[in-house]
């Protein structure tokens, strides 16, 4: 989708920007690196696929609130105007920028509060199968952590969720972000 700033780049092309301005690392070991890293969590806490998930989706939360400073540094985009270019900002340039993935936002209801960021394809679960036991499990909740976490650092508190996940018998990837609200930051001083 483009960008509803006149006379802007589109989303993707500021994200191929970025992406190329981005230092790499092989997808391989990355996808690899993740996938111990679930595998850790499952045994940490016993295989309790719920336990499992909400400590992917906390650790998603610190990541966010760590590369939300990278994504500004690096990001050449004006700053977001609303919760819907936020999305896309989101789809277009942060996926493509840290994963190497496009996406695009799909599915918004009436008053733009939530939408459906879809993604061409989950670098995380390349390589993946989950076995019966862990049907629950929601691999990639990490990502989704990273986007609340990200969220959270720029006054914005949402929820996020796997809506398709194709290690779960979905038709692709696609995560449900929904605005909750603004978080109201106090003023430290007196004036």
């Amino acid at each position: 989708m483009a960008s509803r700033r006149a006379g802007a780049k589109t989303y993707e092309q500021v994200g191929l920007a970025a992406w190329q301005a981005t230092e790499k690392v092989n997808a391989e070991l990355f996808t690899l690196t993740y996938g111990a890293i679930v595998r850790q969590v499952l045994a940490d806490y016993e295989d309790c696929v719920p336990e499992a998930n909400a400590k992917l989706d906390a650790m998603g939360r610190s990541i966010g609130g760590r590369l939300i400073e990278e994504f500004n540094a690096k990001n050449e985009q004006q700053r977001c105007v609303d919760f819907r270019d936020t999305c896309e900002t989101i789809a277009g340039v942060a996926l493509r920028m840290f994963l190497g993935v496009g996406g695009h936002c799909a599915d918004w209801n009436a008053d733009h509060t939530s939408c459906l960021v879809v993604m061409e394809t989950n670098p995380l679960a390349d390589f993946v199968e989950l076995p019966e036991r862990y049907r629950d499990l929601s691999y990639g909740q990490m990502l989704c952590g990273v986007i609340v976490g990200a969220l959270e650092q720029v006054q914005t508190r949402a929820t996020c969720e796997w809506e398709k996940d194709a290690l779960r018998g979905g038709d692709g990837f696609a995560m449900r972000v929904t605005l909750v609200g603004q978080i109201d930051t106090p003023y430290p001083f007196d004036d």
